[in-house]
C-alpha cells in the first residue's frame, strides 16, 4: 500500500549532501557523488536537429544507457522528466502523410495525445533492453499545487524508487496547456518541482547548449561559459539568453527559474549539453561539465519545499515590508508582524502563499498568509495587540508566522 495522504517516511538513511567542487572528479570508488537524481531531457536533446523535429533514437538510447548505468551499476535513484510527446506525435502522423499544421494549442494537444504512447513505448524498449523497469506518470501543475495530491504523487514516486523502477514523467499536455502554450517551459519547472518533491540531491537539465554563458553565445562571440553559479541573482538574469530551436518550448529563463527554485531548497543543479559524451554520468559524479548551480547550505524540510514550489504557480500577490522587517526576516528568522508591512498587492485569501518583498522590490521570502489581503491592508503598520480592535477578530499576532515562511 502506498500510504496515500500521509507524510512519507524515508526508507533508509540519506547520503550527505556533496560539496561538488568543479573539476574534483568522481570519488575514488567511481560511485556517483549524488544518490537521488532528477534528469530532465528537453525537446532539443531528444529530437533531430533541423526542421524535421522527429525523435532521435540514438540520442534517446544514449540517455537511457547512462541512466541505466547510474541506476544499476553505481547505484543511484533516478527519475527522468522527459519532453518529446509532440515530436513523437508528429513523427507518427508523418508516416501516413504530412502531419497537421500546428496552428493552435488544440492541434498540439492532438499531437501530444498521439505521441505520448509512442514516446513511452520507445523508452520502455530501450530501458528493458538494459534490464530496467520503468513507470509512466503524466502530471499537471495542479497535481503538485494541492498539498494532498502533492503527497500522493510523492508517495507513489518514492514507492517506485523503492522497487528499483525508473519513473518517467512528462507534463500532461492533453489537459494542461501551459507548457505547449510556451509558458510552463518545456518541463523545466516540472523537473524542479519533482526534484523538490522527492528531496533529490541533484537536478540535471540537459539542453542544446554547454551551460550558462556570460551572454547569448548565438549573438556574442566573446561570450564565455560560467562554470559555477554561487547564487541565482540579478547578475545571472542579465546573462540569460533565449533558445533558437524552433521545436523547443523552453528557454534559458525557465532553466534559471528552475535553478532558483531547487537551489533555494538546498538541491544542486547542473545544466549541460545533453549531447556531450556521458553528460549525465559526469554530472552525477561531480565532474566539471556545463554550469553547476550551488545549493543553499541547508535543505528545507518537506513542507517548506512544498511552499516554495507552490508560490511560483500562484498569482495571489505580494506583501511589501520595510527595511527593518526585511533585515529581521533575513538575519533573525522571526515572524512577519503587521508593524513591518508597508503595502499589499493582489487579492489573496487567508491561507494563500504569497511573496514577501523588500523596499527595492526583491522577493526575499514566501509564506502562508494568516490574514486576507484586505485585512492586512487595514492592520499594516500597527502593533499586533491592536489587531482585534481594528478587525474585530484575530488569527494570531503574525501576518506570516516564521514556521510558515521560507527565505528565497
Amino acid at each position: 500500500m502506498l500510504n496515500q495522504g500521509k507524510e512519507p517516511i524515508m526508507s533508509g538513511p540519506r547520503q550527505p549532501q556533496p560539496t561538488n567542487q568543479p573539476g574534483a572528479g568522481a570519488a575514488a570508488s567511481g560511485r556517483p557523488r549524488y544518490r537521488r537524481i532528477v534528469v530532465k531531457a528537453g525537446t532539443s536533446v531528444l529530437t533531430d536537429t533541423g526542421n524535421s523535429g522527429q525523435l532521435n533514437l540514438p540520442a534517446m538510447s544514449d540517455l537511457t544507457r547512462q541512466i541505466a548505468q547510474l541506476h544499476r551499476d553505481e547505484p543511484a535513484e533516478v527519475v527522468l522528466v522527459t519532453s518529446g510527446a509532440i515530436a513523437a506525435g508528429r513523427q507518427e502522423l508523418s508516416q501516413g502523410g504530412p502531419p497537421p499544421a500546428e496552428r493552435d494549442i488544440p492541434s498540439r494537444q492532438v499531437l501530444a495525445a498521439i505521441g505520448q504512447g509512442r514516446l513511452m513505448h520507445t523508452y520502455k524498449e530501450l530501458f528493458e533492453s538494459r534490464g530496467i523497469r520503468v513507470a509512466q506518470a503524466l502530471l499537471t501543475i495542479n497535481d503538485l499545487a494541492d498539498r494532498q495530491s502533492y503527497l500522493n504523487v510523492r508517495n507513489t514516486l518514492m514507492a517506485l524508487l523503492d522497487l528499483a523502477v525508473v519513473p518517467i514523467l512528462n507534463e500532461n499536455d492533453v489537459v494542461a496547456v501551459d507548457e505547449i502554450g510556451e509558458v510552463f517551459g518545456d518541463n523545466d519547472r516540472l523537473s524542479a518541482l519533482v526534484a523538490n518533491l522527492i528531496d533529490a540531491d541533484l537536478l540535471v537539465i540537459l539542453t542544446d547548449t554547454n551551460g550558462l554563458y556570460t551572454a547569448d553565445p548565438h549573438f556574442d562571440p566573446d561570450a564565455s561559459l560560467i562554470p559555477v553559479v554561487e547564487q541565482v541573482d540579478e547578475s545571472i538574469q542579465l546573462a540569460v539568453g533565449q533558445h533558437r530551436n524552433p521545436w523547443a518550448r523552453g528557454g534559458m529563463p525557465t532553466k534559471i527559474d528552475a535553478a532558483r527554485l531547487v537551489t533555494a531548497a538546498g538541491i544542486a543543479m547542473v545544466m549541460c549539453n545533453g549531447r556531450a559524451e556521458d553528460a549525465v554520468l559526469q554530472a552525477a559524479r561531480g565532474q566539471a561539465i556545463g554550469t553547476l548551480f550551488r545549493p543553499a547550505a541547508e535543505k528545507l524540510e518537506a513542507r517548506k519545499r512544498w511552499m516554495l514550489s507552490r508560490v511560483g504557480d500562484s498569482h495571489w500577490g505580494e506583501i511589501e515590508i520595510d527595511q527593518g522587517a526585511a533585515d529581521a526576516l533575513l538575519h533573525r528568522h522571526v515572524s512577519l508582524l503587521p508593524a513591518g508591512v508597508k503595502e499589499v498587492r493582489g487579492d489573496f485569501r487567508r491561507g494563500d502563499i504569497v511573496y514577501i518583498v523588500d523596499p527595492p522590490g526583491h522577493q526575499i521570502a514566501c509564506g502562508i498568509a494568516n490574514y486576507a489581503a484586505a485585512d492586512i491592508l487595514r492592520i499594516r503598520g500597527f502593533r499586533s495587540d491592536g489587531i482585534t480592535d481594528i478587525l474585530g477578530y484575530h488569527y494570531g499576532q503574525e501576518v506570516v508566522h516564521r514556521n510558515n515562511l521560507v527565505l528565497i
